[in-house]
């Protein structure tokens, strides 16, 4: 569970720092994107391996959630989880499957419509669409609120699940404050980037 989260996190970060570009160039964007959606290491091994480990850090999460609870039958007479854990750490299943959710819509949205253009509908490749097409989906406002709803839920999930991937793939106790700093700011950066990324599109082009 813990390295596949930590997997995902490499991906989110790769995924961003593409995003991102966007905003900086659609030009340099446009480039990016069409690598990676032609590149036949990128499509062919790389992607299925993160389809499979999404799946796998979600079943894992759901299969523990429901062992834990399994664990003990008996409910606490009183129970005070706010006293000893953070409401993230007690909330991960509920945020997590926000996140699983939104994945679905961004499948919908960009996954989807690329399989589809490439390999249903055999369609010429061209370079230069992949600008416009982000544009397009954030020009939808109940889009984008759902895309920032969504990294918020993001940032909740990480804030526990990212440094708590550390210890529990057994990372001494030394490094944990060093830890402890680097995975908050990534898992604030990094979401509030998404989303200054999705109103930067919606606020340009409405």
């Amino acid at each position: 569970m813990a390295l596949s989260g930590l997997f995902l996190v490499l991906f989110l970060l790769q995924h961003f720092s593409i995003n991102f570009l966007s905003v900086l160039s659609p030009e340099l964007f446009n480039e990016t994107s069409h690598f990676m959606g032609t590149n036949v290491l990128v499509q062919f091994l790389l992607q299925p391996v993160l389809i499979l480990g999404i799946i796998f850090h979600f079943v894992m999460g759901i299969y523990l959630e429901v062992k834990n609870n399994k664990a003990r039958p008996v409910k606490y007479k009183k129970f005070n989880g706010g006293s000893n854990s953070s409401w993230m750490s007690r909330n991960m299943i509920f945020t997590g499957l926000v996140v699983l959710a939104f994945l679905g819509l961004h499948f919908y949205d960009f996954w989807i419509p690329e399989i589809v253009h490439k390999y249903v509908e055999g369609s010429p490749e061209d370079a230069g669409r992949y600008y416009g097409e982000l544009v397009e989906k954030f020009e939808d406002p109940i889009r984008v609120g759902l895309y920032v709803i969504s990294f918020i839920f993001l940032m909740l999930h990480l804030l526990h699940g990212f440094s708590a991937s550390f210890q529990s793939a057994g990372w001494h106790s030394k490094y944990k404050p060093w830890i402890r700093k680097a995975t908050v700011a990534f898992s604030v950066i990094i979401p509030l980037g998404f989303i200054f990324i999705a109103l930067f599109h919606y606020i340009t082009n409405v």
